[in-house]
């Protein structure tokens, strides 16, 4: 009776197993909103033409560019150490792909043991005849060989979730160095195009250097004739001290960027190649932006977040699979005896067993909501970053394009007033030779003509820089 009613408490709890474990708590799921507006502004018309599907070796013509390039993709040494993370994604991969599978092992072994006579081991061993009229040996050795293996059924697919998880892992790593990629070719660029603008005020500044020197010359000699004060010949000497100031700045900016240039390429500092010429004649190549939906496919960090919100997806269901019953099996077979001539004997010697588990949480389950809660969370954080950024991408086509449009109207008056302050500085140098015009006339016309020749160098670096900026943003170069 009372071995009756404890078989039936047995029973109830192996039917009531599988019912507690499955009580799953609720969570709050979000989908990611994909949507992407018609266009980037309302004045271009909506075109599938997109520069980002151009390869960066056509993008950028350049020769001395292109090889900058080519250089710091086998060299630099963030990217390497990226490469080296998707090795260890693949890996994992492996890790995760053999958690399912089942596992096999072999095992041999020998030992010995003593069991005390008073005890029950010892007792029975004491009353048991190995092999008649032959004294059994004391203590009793033990030989085994045999394989061993074990298997968990994966029925609610944890196993091979968190497989594909590692999966989309991996691919989200790869869209990593890809974006990684498209990164450092548009800091090389820009750098470079960088280095050439202040190749190009430098150039300028040596050329106000010489003005300058020769305008004060003619000072002096004025001043030798009484036609001017010792005030004028201080006063152009003081800017010439200015200008010369100014090109030992520009030196210093040209060896950080060379140095920062050479860094991005893996190697110690040594000078840049360059085209140093017809930086001011460089026109942006026209800029197809596409649609913004094309965004989704083109851009390296969009894709990546896609993969790790589908990895965190699974993550979920890896986590809610936990609360289920697992189902295992294991099994073994081999050889055991207390004598080696004996250990090959057949069947007596011959040891098996196979083995089925069932097993569910039922009481204190904290770790695994807990760990259900977290990869809920982080679900939702991985939504809320594939939403950034695409907005994010978005954001930065359209102020790139409306950079590249503004600073071409930008770029066509200033060249304007260049033209117009270099000849008003011959006009005010003539005008000063003849005692016409004051000499802080000419101070400051000179003064403007070097600011709007920089400012116009500037304006043309923008200018490039944006063009680089925007084939980034749109997702090119990978």
């Amino acid at each position: 009776m009372f071995k009756n009613s404890i078989n039936n408490y047995i029973i109830i709890a192996c039917l009531a197993l599988p019912c507690a474990a499955c009580n799953v708590p609720a969570l709050t799921q979000r989908a990611a909103n994909k949507a992407t507006p018609a266009g980037y502004n309302n004045d271009t018309p909506a075109d599938t033409a997109n520069t980002a599907r151009v390869q960066w070796k056509q993008f950028f013509t350049d020769p001395y560019l292109a090889v900058l390039i080519d250089s710091a993709l086998n060299s630099n040494q963030e990217l390497n150490i990226t490469l080296r993370e998707i090795e260890i994604s693949q890996a994992e991969i492996q890790a995760r792909k053999g958690e399912y599978l089942p596992f096999l092992s072999a095992r041999a072994g020998a030992g010995i043991e003593k069991s005390p006579r008073y005890t029950n081991i010892g007792a029975l061993e004491e009353s048991t005849e190995i092999v008649p009229d032959k004294e059994r040996p004391e203590p009793l050795p033990d030989y085994q060989a045999g394989l061993y293996a074990t298997w968990e059924i994966d029925i609610w697919h944890k196993l091979r979730n968190a497989k594909k998880a590692a999966v989309l892992r991996y691919l989200a790593t790869v869209e990593g160095k890809n974006f990684m990629v498209t990164n450092l070719i548009a800091e090389i660029a820009n750098s470079y195009y960088e280095l050439l603008a202040l190749d190009n005020q430098l150039a300028i500044v040596k050329q106000n250097i010489e003005i300058q020197n020769n305008a004060f010359k003619i000072v002096k000699m004025q001043k030798d004739a009484a036609r001017v004060t010792e005030l004028a010949v201080r006063r152009f000497e003081a800017q010439v001290l200015n200008t010369k100031s100014i090109q030992y700045d520009i030196e210093q900016k040209i060896t950080e960027t060379e140095n920062k240039l050479n860094f991005l390429l893996g190697r110690y500092p040594r000078p840049i190649p360059r085209n140093m010429q017809g930086f001011e004649a460089m026109v942006p190549d026209v800029v197809h932006a596409g649609l913004p939906s094309q965004l989704l496919a083109n851009r390296p960090d969009i894709r990546q977040a896609e993969q790790d919100l589908a990895a965190a997806k699974l993550d979920v269901a890896v986590a809610k699979a936990r609360f289920y019953p697992s189902f295992g099996i294991s099994a073994s077979v081999g050889y055991r005896a207390f004598n080696p001539s004996y250990l090959l004997k057949t069947p007596e010697s011959l040891l098996y067993s196979l083995t089925g588990d069932l097993t569910a949480p039922l009481i204190n389950r904290n770790a695994i909501k807990a760990t259900y809660y977290t990869a809920s969370a982080k679900q939702l954080q991985a939504v809320y970053n594939y939403e950034r950024v695409i907005l994010n991408a978005y954001v930065e086509v359209a102020n790139q394009l409306a950079k590249i449009s503004n600073l071409g109207k930008s770029y066509g008056l200033k060249s304007q007033q260049v033209q117009a302050l270099s000849r008003s500085v011959n006009i005010s140098n003539a005008l000063f030779q003849s005692t016409r015009a004051d000499y802080m006339e000419v101070l400051l016309t000179q003064r403007d003509a070097l600011e709007a020749r920089f400012e116009l160098i500037e304006t043309k670096k923008s200018q490039m820089n944006a063009l680089v900026n925007v084939y980034h943003a749109l997702g090119g170069g990978w």
